[in-house]
């Protein structure tokens, strides 16, 4: 198999660990990230003045001699499938992708084909350079079977760590539009009383809490105040619908990205997405507030109704200033059409 070698001295005052010093003066153009130094270290791919070094906890000597065999990147288990995708854009380093709802990210247990995944390895073929060792996308952030909308892959390894870096630093610009049931409204009173819950200025709902995995439903998220991990929504109001309101289309954007972050924080405002089969419930609306076509399309409305609408990131390799914009899918656009449609 072939393969590269990655040479270089580590530098003066290192950190006292070896997986720690390799991190710090490993070459940026070698494009490896912690995780892969980690894999190489162990594999004992890397040797220190000639000798196979594995242990990351070793001590690090300034002037060491260090050389890196990274074999080329294998074929991945996953197979590819002739899906059609929806490219925003594409170059070799990275591919921005419109997913249609009803598709899942990564194969999985009970989703092993049809995934974005087994497209994109069709898709990209041999311009896979190989991200992990191994020739395949790099997903660093996913949204959800049933949410519609962009998303970010790399096809490089310097892309993946450029891009999950972002993500980590939570620098990302992801902004989602959402069908709710009710209006999320700074003067109701009930959602001042919703713990977590408060007002910035321009009537923006926020929304911070910790997020976990539910203790009974292992596919659900709970809100909790204390244990799992930080996650804060916002949210605006974009239309309101029926009179009295009984609905709205809003804009959320995240300063973190947790599983179902949005969902679950919106059900816990008491404005759960139209649509949702987890955190929604079938609400009964007022009879007079919107048209018998629009209630029964809300009623019947096959998925939440969650798009992932704008996409703003730096590229990882190039350093340009990218912004993608996907329209509404069909289904929550008919769907809104309905709700604007005036109760005779």
């Amino acid at each position: 198999m072939a393969s590269r070698r990655i040479e270089f001295v580590i530098a003066e005052d290192p950190p006292k660990r070896l997986d720690k010093a390799l991190a710090r003066d490993v070459p940026e153009a070698a494009s490896l990230s912690r995780t892969r130094l980690a894999r190489l270290l162990e594999s004992g791919a890397i040797a220190l003045n000639g000798a196979t070094a594995t242990d990351p906890k070793a001590k690090a000597v300034e002037g060491t001699a260090v050389v890196i065999t990274v074999e080329e990147a294998e074929d991945s288990h996953i197979g590819p499938e002739d899906i059609p995708l929806e490219v925003i854009f594409e170059d070799a380093d990275l591919i921005v992708i419109n997913k249609p709802a009803g598709m899942v990210v990564h194969p999985a247990p009970g989703s092993p084909s049809g995934t974005l995944v087994n497209a994109l390895l069709h898709h990209c073929g041999d311009d896979l350079s190989g991200v992990g060792g191994v020739k395949r996308p790099g997903i660093v952030h996913r949204i959800d079977k049933e949410t519609s909308g962009l998303l970010v892959v790399a096809k490089s390894d310097a892309a993946h760590h450029g891009l999950a870096a972002q993500f980590e630093k939570h620098t990302v610009e992801r902004y989602y539009r959402a069908i709710c049931y009710g209006v999320p409204d700074g003067n109701d009173p009930r959602l001042r009383g919703v713990k977590g819950a408060s007002f910035e200025r321009g009537n923006i709902l926020k929304l911070t809490t910790q997020l976990a995995r539910h203790k009974t439903d292992r596919q659900r998220q709970a809100v909790l105040f204390q244990g799992g991990r930080h996650a804060i929504t916002r949210a605006r109001i974009v239309e309101p619908f029926g009179a009295p309101e009984v609905a709205s289309l809003i804009e959320c954007w995240l300063e973190t990205g947790r599983t179902h972050q949005i969902r679950v924080h919106m059900a816990h405002a008491g404005h759960s997405l139209i649509g949702d089969p987890t955190y929604g419930s079938k609400r009964k609306l007022n009879a007079k507030a919107l048209t018998p076509k629009a209630q029964e399309m809300v009623k019947t409305f096959p998925r939440q109704a969650l798009h992932a609408a704008v996409l703003g990131f730096e590229h990882p390799v190039t350093g340009e200033d990218l912004r993608f914009e996907a329209p509404l899918p069909q289904d929550m656009e008919s769907l809104l059409e309905a709700l604007r449609e005036p109760v005779a």
